[in-house]
Formats: C-alpha cells, sequence, structure tokens
C-alpha cells in the first residue's frame, strides 16, 4: 500500500496499477467465493470534503444499469482513462460490474439516481432488509458480520495458499 497521499482513484499514478489490480482481483475473488460478484465503487473527489483515495468494493452481484440511459459520460477501458478524465475534467464518480467500468459526471442528479436506482438495491437485496437501519442496529448487526469476513477471509487465505496464489 503507498504511503504516499493520493486524492482520488484518479490520482492514483501509473506505478501503482499492477499492485491496484492484483489487490482488486484478490478482493475479487474472495467476494465470489464468499459471498456475490463484485462492483467497484468511486466517487473521486465528488462530494468529498476530505480528499483521499478509495475505492469501494461491494459484493452484491449483478447490478441494474443500462448504459442506454446514458447517465454515464464515458466506458473505461484502461485505467489511464480515470486518470485522463481527473487530471483533464476533475471530479467525476465511478461505477465497475462484471461488464462494465463506467465515469459519471460530477453532478448530484445522476450521482443520487446511481445511489438510489443501482446500489441501494444491491445493498438491500443482499442483505435481506427492505429499508436502512439505524446506526446502533448497524454496529450491533456488524459485529457478527464483521467475526465471520474475518473467518472466511483467513479460509480464503489458506485456499489461495493452497491454490499456489501469491499474497
Amino acid at each position: 500500500m503507498p504511503k504516499e497521499h493520493y486524492r482520488c482513484y484518479g490520482d492514483l499514478p501509473a506505478a501503482l496499477d499492477e499492485e491496484l489490480f492484483t489487490l482488486k482481483d484478490d478482493v475479487k475473488r474472495f467476494f465470489e467465493r464468499f459471498y456475490a460478484p463484485i462492483i467497484y465503487w468511486e466517487h473521486g473527489i465528488f462530494r468529498q470534503t476530505v480528499f483521499h483515495a478509495h475505492l469501494h468494493c461491494f459484493p452484491f452481484g449483478e447490478i441494474v444499469y443500462d448504459l442506454s440511459q446514458n447517465m454515464h459520460v464515458q466506458v473505461v477501458k484502461q485505467q489511464d482513462d480515470i486518470r485522463q478524465w481527473f487530471h483533464h475534467q476533475g471530479h467525476y464518480f465511478y461505477l465497475e460490474d462484471a461488464h462494465h467500468a463506467m465515469l459519471f459526471p460530477p453532478e448530484l442528479e445522476p450521482y443520487t439516481r446511481i445511489i438510489q436506482d443501482v446500489l441501494r438495491p444491491g445493498a438491500l437485496g443482499r442483505n435481506g432488509h427492505t429499508q436502512w437501519r439505524s446506526v446502533p442496529q448497524r454496529i450491533e448487526e456488524g459485529k457478527t458480520l464483521i467475526r465471520s469476513t474475518i473467518e472466511r477471509w483467513q479460509i480464503f487465505q489458506q485456499q489461495e495458499q493452497e491454490a499456489g496464489y501469491a499474497s
């Protein structure tokens, strides 16, 4: 993991691409084995108050985003597409599923629609709840989920080692 500070995913230098792709692949295999297919989500520096690079990885399985809706501004073919957008256009948000990776404009309306129409159903569909729970409920429920995830990660690491994957 880099010790340097990067404002967002689009700010990462190309020298870190191999490490980033290795980490993404590790998390993808883990989620697919123990949960569901992964999606990646990042909102660049859009709607951040403290700029920092982070890439959300959610085991939501198949999500529903129709490319013909044209809320996105670019289909991402390579990591450099994100860097180029950030360095020339600035703000963005990013969504990647099993089929596509897309950049969206830094506008509240498409951002809100993606959150409500794509990510929220993915989250609710995976946890069995029909609506958001309070912070205290999520904290309490999270304790068991965290322990379970740690146990699964340890099993995953052992299986990966036995399969010859380097970590």
